[in-house]
């Protein structure tokens, strides 16, 4: 009886869910805009070993420019670590441009533990005309001896 309670309740929390569209697709379109600021987390590293060990990790930073006609100008990218100082700015003053389909990467070494387990990056870009939000996006990956470990972190907007 008790079973059948829990699932009603899961059912009904899923459908609140749908309704409310709190299930948004990556996939899915986020719109035309002319500038954003990005906040995209980057591990340097992650605690195991009940948080007495950290395992290095090197970070990439990929920025694509999904729109197929618009060029988009990133720039600012700013590093910073877990408490919040900022550690280094990666872009020229007169920006990065980026073509229609173009990538730009940014490695941070598996040596380079300076952002910690809750780094993160800035990343300011503008278009000359609303483009596509670019897709921003941190792939950490980490290697020692037979072990290994790998994730991503997808940039989220906290401001147009």
């Amino acid at each position: 009886m008790m079973k059948k309670s829990a699932y009603r309740l899961l059912a009904i929390i899923l459908l609140i869910t749908l309704a409310a569209g709190g299930t948004r697709s990556f996939s899915q379109p986020r719109g035309m805009t002319l500038k954003e600021t990005v906040y995209v987390p980057a591990y340097s590293s992650i605690f195991h070993s009940d948080k007495k060990k950290e395992f290095n990790l090197t970070v990439t930073l990929s920025i694509h420019n999904v729109d197929t006609k618009k060029l988009i100008v990133i720039d600012t990218i700013d590093f910073y670590n877990t408490s919040g100082k900022k550690i280094r700015s990666y872009v020229a003053a007169s920006g990065r441009n980026l073509k229609p389909l173009e990538t730009y990467n940014l490695v941070i070494r598996e040596s380079d533990v300076s952002g910690g387990v809750g780094g993160n990056f800035i990343v300011k870009w503008h278009a000359a005309s609303p483009a596509n939000s670019p897709v921003i996006e941190t792939i950490m990956i980490g290697t020692r001896g037979q072990q290994g470990i790998s994730f991503t972190s997808r940039g989220v907007t906290i401001e147009e």
